[in-house]
This record gives C-alpha cells, sequence and structure tokens, in this order.
C-alpha cells in the first residue's frame, strides 16, 4: 500500500533508542528535556476544572472563529484591534496548520529561524509547504536576526516568514528594529508574518530593546499582514485544555480578505471546544498564580546553571537553557550512557554545528540540580 509522501518516516534516534532501553531495564533517567508543566510539580488551584461544568457549554454553537464571549475576552486581555480579529482554534500548531492553508499553495515556501523549534518541518510537510531557513546569530550575549540570509532565502513562492518570540530554544526576544525592518520588507514584498508568541509571559531579564506584538511595545506597527499566535498551554501552563488563538493585524483591507478566507478554513474543522471557551475567564485568571510559580522555576534553575561553571548562553525569555561546551558530537548520548542523564542535543534545533546542549529551565530543581552536577562533572568542570 502507498502512503502519502508528506508524512515523516524512518527510525528512531540513536538518543531516543538508548533512552528506550534504558527505561525498559528500569534505570532511573534525569530527565532535564522535561516541557510539560502538569508534570513538573506546578501546583494549580483546588476546584480550577469547575470553570468547564458551565451550563452554556451544553449548548453548541458553530462559530468558526470561536465564541463571540471568548474572542472579546482574549481582544481585551492582549489589546487585539477588535474581537473580529481573534480566531480561536485548539492549538497553535492547529493555527499553524490553518494559515499554511490560507497564504501557501503546494510548493509554497515559508521561512524559519535557525536554530528554533523542530515542529515546522512536519507541520509544514503536512500541508505540502516546503520550509526554508534564516539564520540567527549569537553576537556579544544576545541573539540576532541575520537579514543578509533572509534575503538569500527569499523566492518568488515564499508566502510567510515565522518569528518565534521569544525563541524556542535560545530564549531571545526580537528587536524593536529587527521587527520594523522585517514587517518593512515582508509589505513591500507582499509576504505575511506568522509571529509565535506562546513564551511571552515568562521573561526572565529582557534586554531594553526586546519587543513583543501581542500587547507589548509594538502596539500595530505592523506593515505588513501579521498573525500573533498564543495559547492556554504556555499562557496558564494547561496544554491539556486545548485552546489558542491567532491575532491577525496589519492593512486594513489585506486583514479583511485574509479574515474571510480564514473563516472558510475555521468553519470546516470547528475545533476549539464549547466547554474550554466556556471556562476561559476562570481559567485566564490563573495566570499569576501559575506564571509566578513557573517564572520562579525559571529563574531558580536558570541562577543555578550559571553559578555551576557550565558555559550557558544569555537567556531573556521562555522555559529553555543553551549550553555550549566543546564536547563534539555524540555528547548527549554519552552523557545519558554513562551518566543517566537526559538532554536535548543542539542539532534537535538545527544549531549549526556540535557544541550544544538544551535543558529545559521547567525542570523540577532537585532534579535539574543533579543533573547539572553530573554534566560538570563528565566534562571535568
Amino acid at each position: 500500500m502507498k502512503f502519502s509522501s508528506r508524512l515523516p518516516h524512518g527510525h528512531l534516534n540513536s538518543l531516543s533508542l538508548l533512552l528506550d532501553g534504558k527505561r525498559r531495564a528500569g534505570i532511573p533517567v534525569l530527565d532535564l528535556t522535561e516541557s510539560n508543566p502538569t508534570r513538573a510539580g506546578i501546583v494549580y488551584p483546588d476546584g480550577f476544572l469547575c470553570a468547564l461544568s458551565d451550563p452554556r457549554a451544553a449548548i453548541y454553537e458553530p462559530e468558526p472563529f470561536g465564541l463571540p464571549a471568548a474572542r472579546e475576552l482574549i481582544a481585551r486581555e492582549y489589546d487585539a484591534p477588535s474581537a473580529e480579529s481573534v480566531v480561536m482554534a485548539a492549538s497553535t500548531s492547529e493555527a499553524y496548520s490553518w494559515l499554511f492553508k490560507l497564504l501557501c499553495d503546494p510548493g509554497d515556501e515559508i521561512l524559519v529561524p535557525r536554530p528554533s523549534y523542530p515542529l515546522f518541518d512536519y507541520l509544514a510537510a503536512l500541508e505540502s509547504v516546503v520550509v526554508r531557513h534564516y539564520g540567527l546569530f549569537y553576537d556579544h550575549g544576545a541573539w540576532c536576526v541575520d537579514f543578509h540570509t533572509i534575503e538569500r532565502a527569499l523566492s518568488q513562492k515564499t508566502r510567510a516568514i515565522v518569528v518565534v518570540n521569544p525563541n524556542n530554544p535560545t530564549g531571545h526576544f526580537i528587536a524593536r528594529h529587527e521587527w520594523l525592518d522585517l514587517s518593512a520588507l515582508c509589505a513591500e514584498r507582499g509576504i505575511a508574518i506568522v509571529s509565535d508568541e506562546v513564551f511571552r509571559d515568562y521573561a526572565i531579564a529582557p534586554r531594553a530593546e526586546s519587543a513583543l506584538t501581542l500587547g507589548g511595545t509594538l502596539g500595530d506597527t505592523a506593515d505588513a499582514l501579521t498573525f500573533t499566535l498564543h495559547g492556554l498551554s504556555k499562557a496558564v501552563g494547561l496544554p491539556q485544555m486545548k485552546l489558542a488563538w491567532t491575532i491577525a493585524r496589519g492593512p486594513e483591507a489585506l486583514v479583511r480578505e485574509a479574515l474571510e478566507r480564514l473563516e472558510m478554513i475555521a468553519d470546516t474543522y470547528l475545533s476549539a471546544g464549547t466547554p474550554v471557551q466556556c471556562g476561559l475567564p476562570s481559567l485566564l485568571a490563573l495566570r499569576e498564580p501559575v506564571q509566578r510559580q513557573i517564572l520562579a522555576r525559571l529563574r531558580g534553575n536558570l541562577e543555578f546553571l550559571q553559578a555551576s561553571g557550565l558555559r550557558a548562553l544569555n537567556v531573556e525569555a521562555g522555559w529553555y537553557a543553551t549550553v555550549t561546551q566543546n564536547h563534539g558530537d555524540g555528547f548527549a548520548e554519552r552523557l545519558l550512557r554513562e551518566r543517566d542523564v537526559l538532554v536535548q542535543p543542539g542539532y534537535f534545533y538545527d544549531f549549526e554545528g556540535a557544541g550544544y546542549l538544551v535543558l529545559s529551565l521547567l525542570t523540577r530543581p532537585e532534579v535539574f540540580r543533579e543533573g547539572v552536577a553530573r554534566i560538570g562533572v563528565t566534562l571535568g568542570i
């Protein structure tokens, strides 16, 4: 039988095979990749799930962009141009798939940053969209957009440029001047911007020039058609609630046409659940206690890492830290094999060259500290 060529295929990588063998053997592994807040010791207030039992959830309203009350709430909370500019979906991954459908024909291209989240390749492939990369470089303690690589990657088939702000896993915000230059470039070329801002709430040490589009310092400065993504998964640390939102900005006529077309896609799926939308006010009220715990965890683990002797790159925001050492290829496998410590190698995120490790700052402190100590011992620090 022949299956779609859009689907990835192949064997598990060597790190995954080694981890599977460890777990089958019952060997405890210090997991420094944990990114699920519901499994990381974050405490949620008693009774917070009661919001899902709202009687309104028993009535099905097939609204393509989500329930009006939910869209109005997001518009207020995140300074959207209007409730009409808000589109609810089940996840940011689904929002990406809708936007790729909206913007691209099969064979068209999107530009995504390198290094960055590896899921883009899969999401694009499922929509028959081609991924091209533009570079990020680390200079004097800060990550920067390499506009030369954007110019080289642009083609007649380019339909969108993806910005992850703050980036996963580098943990940096885009600078205001970079955003304005990018927006002007995309407006000139007729290219959309997709700005993924799911980690926006977890600022640790942002630079003065760092910028956000979602209720942030940029306001409505978008010259280009811009779609900003966020959701409950990171905002409230509840990935299982399955609710995300996209906010459209840009030239009024272009936004109007984009939303009209996007409505046809959303109406085909109608995927945002009614109970979670009805419970959205109560769920958003969890932001302060949940984010306070997560930020304390991130800062504490980062402080320990920076004092450990390992070379950690600067982190402005987000849940991850990048460590760079002269350890060569295969070091992540060596850590797992010899020290029972699981980290992500840099090539998972398209870092150029060996010598990068990605650690989750969301990891429970006792696990994180012991894991970092074992990395140091392996490196002779």
